[in-house]
């Protein structure tokens, strides 16, 4: 038919092959496609390009297999569809994935019909194809809506009437589960506990109870951080990737056994208040599950959590409130039916209460009285037994009668510090029955009452001494006074921390019993209990004895304890010394004197010499107590040293930059000005990298270094120390590479 030709009776002319183009290809977001009987394409308009993104050129020829996906050609698809044109007139018309040029999918319908020639022959089929990818999508979106909106609809109904806080939080986390697709989900419970770091599982969703159970609550990590103090969503597409993960020491992540966690999705609940009364936490072993649109469910899911949860604390506030009003209602009947009964016991108790403290007030006067009577009389009978040991050493071989008197006035003299003994006993309620005992073996078995009595957040650490003397002590009241002192030890550590027990022998000198009240110089069994707690200040340390005094609230404690242990340490003829800070902790020391026992053989009288300095050797002493400090300053000049002394740290380093030479700094660990012994260590060091450093302390030697106040490798010699343990200790430090 030529192009612009009218019909015979001057009808419509008939369109052109380009014109027939032209309107094909203006349906550009339809493909039209023509192929030959085989399948093979014969045209493809620009709406094909643009959906599927072949050019007609590379069409042209080529099946039209290659636009339908891998599963739909192994169903035979395409061959079906052309079954259907030619015995029904139309195949296809299903909707399903198809591919473009780069191998991508689109969700498409279309439908395919038969071309036929003048004498109705099928000369090829016509596929007509749409991309309903978007329509498709939001399809999809409103389907998701429509379901997630029932979920939250039933999850609101629910709430709405269940006041059990636990059923309710069991409903919202289901729900969660649900709405996201996790693979397990969880509530945590918003509550602190001592440490002031963990959290009560309070449901879980999607896994057994017993895969939470054998793990400790998450702890206030930078992942789970966020979410329980109310900053915001949490939501990773991988956690183990998430810069904040593995930062919770010990743990360095999940612990080994925990469910598998890659995507992560956490959101706080928070109440009218304010208050975060908890999170719900959503994962899944697959990285990227959750999206924006998880997220914004949660938070609308998180609210209705909210609301319900006030409003169930409210119903059972009230409902206490209204058992409160009834169970004082009662105890009010029940006090007016027996008042007359219990003033008359109440009278009774107070009474009781006054004549104990009336005798605990006489007992601690007597106390005080036999303490001063038997000290002074223990310095006189030190100085008859002294004379009296003299005497008997240096008598003549012949002197029979002269022996015999002497060892007369040394078995009275004994007799005598016995009777004091007893004195001091006496000033006590309770009678002492003293028995030659190990202390090494005596703290191996209180082990286990320890762990028992202190709980599973205090660790206990006992150092015992090698070669440790035996003493003479009831061995019950020392137990009683050991876990006494732990017990104090526990209370100052609310959070949890370290006690350590330290026995070792030790000498008392001249110089440190001059200094206190009560003791003799001697050999000592001494018993460290030192905890990592609160500390004391200077006041509570000079009334931390005395018998009721206490520092726990009312009804925590009787204020007695540290005064049993003072009493019985008395008693037993021995020293307590009280050393603490605030924020470092407290240690407790009990000397002990050492038992001779009848027979034993008596120490070699050739000790040897001690290690003395040399003139040119030059030490430097810091210590902020002038007392300690002239006592250590003089005993180094004794041993034949250069003395330097400072009284704190910027007077130290002065001293130290304007000495050509140094040997040894010996400072105290804690001082004043700003500085610590540690500090004027390092700088001493940048001063003289030769230095050589000795610290000292009133704190247990093992407690310090386990508890990190010093370094590995550092020397420390601990208060008091003797003429002998500093002479030995100095020469071994300037001494050693």
């Amino acid at each position: 038919m030529s192009e612009g030709n009218a019909g015979p009776e001057g009808g419509a002319q008939t369109i052109s092959g380009s014109e027939w183009r032209q309107i094909v290809n203006s349906a550009t977001d339809t493909a039209i496609i023509s192929t030959d009987p085989q399948g093979r394409v014969t045209s493809w308009n620009e709406g094909a390009r643009r959906i599927f993104g072949w050019t007609e050129a590379e069409m042209t020829g080529e099946s039209l297999d290659r636009i339908f996906t891998e599963e739909d050609r192994a169903r035979g698809l395409i061959a079906r569809e052309m079954a259907d044109a030619r015995t029904k007139g139309r195949g296809g018309g299903e909707e399903g994935w198809r591919l473009r040029k780069g191998g991508s999918r689109f969700w498409a319908s279309g439908e395919m019909t038969p071309i036929r020639n003048g004498q109705g022959e099928i000369v090829g089929y016509v596929k007509i194809l749409r991309d309903r990818t978007a329509q498709r999508e939001a399809e999809e979106a409103i389907r998701e809506e429509r379901w997630a909106l029932e979920i939250l609809n039933r999850a609101g109904s629910a709430l709405a009437s269940e006041t059990d806080v636990h059923r309710l939080v069991q409903i919202v986390t289901d729900a969660g589960v649900e709405l996201t697709g996790a693979e397990f989900g969880a509530f945590f419970y918003n509550v602190l506990d001592q440490a002031g770091e963990r959290y009560t599982l309070y449901t879980l969703s999607g896994a057994p109870m017993e895969a939470f159970s054998k793990f400790p609550m998450p702890r206030n990590t930078d992942v789970f951080a966020p979410t329980f103090n109310g900053e915001g969503i949490v939501r990773s597409d991988d956690i183990t990737k998430d810069p904040r993960y593995g930062r919770n020491a010990p743990r360095k992540g999940m612990p080994e056994g925990h469910l598998p966690v890659r995507s992560y999705l956490a959101v706080p609940v928070i109440s009218r208040t304010g208050e975060v009364t908890g999170g719900l936490f959503f994962g899944h072993a697959r990285p990227g599950v959750f999206t924006e649109r998880c997220e914004r469910l949660l938070v609308g899911l998180a609210g209705e959590a909210a609301v319900a949860i006030d409003n169930s604390r409210l119903t059972q506030q009230s409902q206490r409130e209204i058992e409160e009003r009834k169970w004082a209602e009662e105890a009010l009947r029940e006090l007016n039916a027996t008042l007359e009964q219990q003033v008359a016991e109440r009278t009774e108790q107070l009474r009781q209460n006054e004549e104990a403290l009336r005798q605990s007030q006489k007992m601690e006067a007597v106390g005080q009285l036999t303490g001063g009577v038997a000290h002074d009389f223990n310095n006189l009978l030190q100085i008859i037994i002294g004379n009296l040991e003299t005497l008997q050493r240096n008598l003549p071989a012949g002197s029979g009668r002269l022996q015999r008197a002497a060892s007369h006035a040394m078995n009275g003299a004994r007799r005598a510090a016995s009777l004091t003994q007893r004195l001091l006993a006496f000033s006590r309620r309770q009678p002492l029955d003293p028995k030659a005992t190990n202390v090494n073996i005596l703290v191996s078995g209180m082990s286990e009452l320890l762990h028992r009595t202190l709980g599973e957040t205090v660790s206990v650490e006992t150092v015992r001494g090698a070669g440790l003397w035996q003493v003479e002590v009831d061995p019950h009241e020392l137990e009683a006074a050991i876990l006494n002192l732990a017990v104090n030890a526990r209370d100052a550590m609310p959070e949890g921390g370290r006690l350590t027990i330290e026995t070792a022998n030790t000498h008392i000198d001249e110089a440190y019993a001059a200094a206190h009240a009560e003791v003799l110089p001697g050999q000592y069994v001494v018993i460290s209990v030192s905890d990592t707690g609160s500390g004391m200040d200077a006041k509570t340390i000079a009334q931390a004895f005395e018998p009721f005094f206490t520092t726990k609230p009312v009804g925590k404690g009787t204020g007695l304890g540290l005064s049993q242990v003072y009493g019985f340490v008395k008693q037993s003829g021995g020293h307590v010394k009280l050393y603490s800070e605030i924020g470092q902790g407290t240690t407790v020391k009990i000397y002990l004197p050492r038992l001779i026992a009848d027979g034993a053989e008596a120490e070699s009288a050739d000790a040897l010499p001690l290690p003395e300095g040399q003139t040119e050797e030059t030490i430097l002493v810091v210590e902020d107590d002038d007392d300690v400090r002239a006592y250590s300053v003089e005993i180094l000049r004794e041993l034949g040293y250069r003395v330097l002394e400072a009284h704190d740290g910027p007077s130290a380093i002065r001293l130290l930059e304007r000495q050509p030479h140094v040997d040894l700094l010996f400072t105290d660990v804690v001082l004043p000005g700003g500085m610590t012994g540690a500090q004027i260590a390092v700088q001493a060091r940048q001063i003289r990298p030769e230095i050589k450093v000795l610290f000292t302390t009133g704190y247990a030697r093992n407690a310090i270094i386990h508890q990190g106040r010093l370094d590995k490798g550092v020397h420390l010699i601990t208060k008091p120390f003797s003429f002998a343990d500093l002479a030995t200790k100095v020469r071994d430090v300037i001494d050693a590479r």
